[in-house]
């Protein structure tokens, strides 16, 4: 049995094999998903899993050097924001944090690896992690 904290192996596959500077976005159950990129549907009803539930795993084994948010969750999901950066301090992780409006946010996740859907039901609930180096 796999011994680190990931679990879900279709999730962990796609972190194992994402090169420098891609990347793979995590979204709440509302994010429309781009047909050509690759869904990872972990939503069992609204709520489970929550985001920050799938969002510290991944940061486990995934090196981040860049995060993509949209700008409205500043006003509209404070509380999301700041539960997001404090996982990312659990984690050790200071990644650059690029700001968009939710439209553009949508259309970066085209170029994603994978996106992970969860089933947070919180408005914009979504981020992209782009991949860093461990060297």
């Amino acid at each position: 049995m796999k011994k680190s904290r990931l679990l879900n192996s279709e999730l962990s596959y796609e972190i194992s094999k994402i090169g420098h500077t891609a990347h793979i976005t995590l979204c709440d159950a509302g994010l429309p998903i781009p047909r050509d990129v690759k869904r990872i549907d972990l939503a069992v009803e609204a709520g489970l899993p929550s985001f920050i539930s799938v969002l510290e795993p991944i940061l486990s084994e995934m090196q981040v050097e860049e995060i993509i948010l949209a700008e409205e969750i500043k006003d509209k999901n404070p509380e999301m924001l700041k539960n997001i950066m404090r996982a990312f301090e659990r984690a050790n992780m200071s990644p650059k944090i690029v700001w968009v409006k939710h439209e553009e946010f949508k259309k970066i996740t085209k170029e994603s690896e994978a996106i992970v859907r969860t089933g947070e039901c919180s408005p914009y609930s979504n981020v992209i992690l782009k991949s860093g180096v461990v060297f």
